[in-house]
């Protein structure tokens, strides 16, 4: 007699308890996993391989019964679409869309070159790189990071190390803004919060603030117990205000410590968190925290494992405590039936920047979903 074995209990398990936690789930296999997912659009997304030889890069248009609200069983588009595509060359590590333009500018995370592509309209399905920025200040044998200003021309802040954080104009490769210094910790997220002002991270947790608009202008917050040795950012900031009144900044260690500060005062948080994360990588690469742009209170993490945690940080507390998430995104450990504990882990997530509870995310074995999760809990984000 076939006996069930535990693997297939847990699939089983799992989708069972899918049908009532997820109000939508849709997967995409890509030939290579990718890194990056970034929106080009309400319903689109440009994603891109990471693998050393040969990648596509790829905008992506969400399948369409996400947004049809009412009367979902009509509508027919259940499936991610290819909408423009392209080939790179090489890895592509980081990935930013221009806002305004049809444009993103890449990094292969080995060199300090930028790659600039055009998307394509509604005339052309093909994805072309058109030109590259050569970086002369960025540390040559290592990746940069980079943003773009929410407003005015069409350019790039980049930097691999705080002392090479740049602002260039995207058309003409001409330096706009350069910083002032000579910190030379390496950089692990870069974020404008305003037209001017923007945040970077380095690894080790210290969290910078600078302005286009003054060079000299660089004020150090350093991380609170500096628990783990990698750290990233993640920022939620109202980019309707000129000015960053207020936003709120998570810092997330590789010993699975969240900390939450407020702009306006970085030195002392406002709350943290020992995350209930059971590490399945030794790698930090992947590390990512994220804001959910039209929630209160509630971030993502992952990098850790196959999963993607969400967390309510309106119970959180000044001291360090540890808290469990209030939902758990376990799809990329389904495979062929079995639950794999071992599976690739996500290489990345972002929110959708207007539907609350809409997350992307990809993984190493490829697989790219996209994810409406129900809030099951009392205390509601």
């Amino acid at each position: 007699m076939y006996e069930i074995s535990s693997d297939e209990n847990e699939f089983e398990d799992w989708f069972i308890e899918s049908l009532k936690i997820y109000s939508n789930i849709h997967e995409y296999q890509l030939e290579h996993p990718t890194r990056v997912i970034e929106w080009t659009g309400e319903k689109n997304v440009c994603v891109a391989g990471y693998n050393l030889s040969k990648n596509e890069i790829l905008e992506l248009l969400l399948p369409l019964k996400l947004f049809a609200d009412d009367n979902q069983g009509l509508c027919a588009e259940r499936d991610f679409k290819v909408v423009h595509g392209g080939f790179t060359d090489g890895s592509i590590h980081c990935l930013k869309h221009i806002p305004g333009t049809r444009c993103v500018v890449t990094n292969d995370g080995s060199s300090s070159k930028l790659q600039v592509w055009d998307v394509g309209g509604d005339d052309c399905d093909v994805i072309k790189k058109t030109g590259d920025i050569h970086l002369k200040t960025a540390s040559l044998d290592k990746g940069v990071k980079i943003d773009s200003p929410l407003t005015g021309n069409a350019s790039v802040l980049h930097g691999s190390q705080v002392n090479d954080i740049q602002l260039t104009e995207l058309t003409s490769g001409t330096p706009l803004y350069t910083l002032g210094t000579d910190i030379p910790d390496v950089l692990s997220s870069l974020r404008f919060v305003s037209g001017s002002v923007f945040l970077a991270c380095s690894v080790n947790g210290d969290v910078y603030v600078g302005d286009t608009r003054s060079p000299s202008y660089l004020q150090k917050s350093p991380a609170g117990g500096r628990e783990g040795n990698h750290w990233c950012m993640g920022v939620r900031a109202d980019s309707s205000l000129p000015e960053p009144s207020s936003c709120s900044v998570a810092r997330l260690s590789s010993s699975c410590q969240a900390v939450v500060s407020d702009l306006r005062n970085l030195k002392s948080p406002v709350c943290q968190a020992q995350l209930n994360v059971q590490r399945k990588t030794t790698s930090d690469e992947f590390l990512i925290v994220t804001w959910a742009p039209a929630l209160d209170n509630c971030l993502a993490v992952s990098g850790f494992d196959g999963m993607v945690q969400i967390y309510n940080t309106a119970s959180w507390r000044p001291e360090l405590m540890e808290f469990q998430p209030i939902f758990i995104h376990r799809g990329h450990m389904m495979s062929d039936a079995h639950f794999d504990t071992s599976s690739s882990v996500v290489t990345t997530h972002v929110w959708h920047p207007s539907r609350p509870w809409t997350v992307l995310s990809a993984a190493g074995d490829g697989s790219v979903h996209v994810w409406d999760w129900v809030d099951n809990t009392t205390a509601s984000c």
